[in-house]
């Protein structure tokens, strides 16, 4: 989480969403990382999920990315969930719960749906206070 931290100030820096994410395979090394690009690259699917998850799967050389962890500095959102899902990860791992848009058991439940044919471990809420600071200043900053 220190790092995804880290990647999400950098993304704040930028003028992006302070939301940064690495994916980690089962013995803890880190696949890939990244942080929100969505400004830099005006790409409404460039959140910083999907390019780690993209990124994992161009390391390991499979879309299958059974057995790793997709950890990220904010609850995902629909779109990151679902691409989580179709990824095969198995566990995600979040600071900050996302009472707007989360997908991850606060407004949604997609990772855990009973429906689905794939369902995710979810741990939230770890450096929660971090997380949801500097997206808490972030926000400030712009109103």
């Amino acid at each position: 989480m220190r790092r995804a931290l880290d990647l999400a100030a950098q993304a704040g820096a930028a003028d992006d969403v302070p939301v940064g994410a690495v994916v980690v395979d089962a013995g803890g090394r880190m696949l890939a990382q990244a942080r929100n690009e969505r400004e830099a690259t005006a790409d409404p699917t460039a959140h910083a999920e999907i390019l780690a998850l993209r990124r994992a799967a161009a390391s390991v050389g499979s879309w299958n990315l059974e057995g790793t962890t997709l950890v990220v500095t904010l609850e995902p959102c629909l779109m990151c969930a679902g691409a989580a899902l179709q990824a095969r990860v198995s566990r995600v791992v979040f600071g900050a719960w996302d009472d707007k848009a989360g997908a991850g058991g606060s407004v949604y439940d997609v990772l855990r749906d009973r429906r689905l044919p794939h369902r995710v471990e979810v741990v939230g809420g770890v450096s929660e206070r971090a997380a949801a600071d500097m997206l808490g200043a972030f926000f400030a900053s712009r109103r």
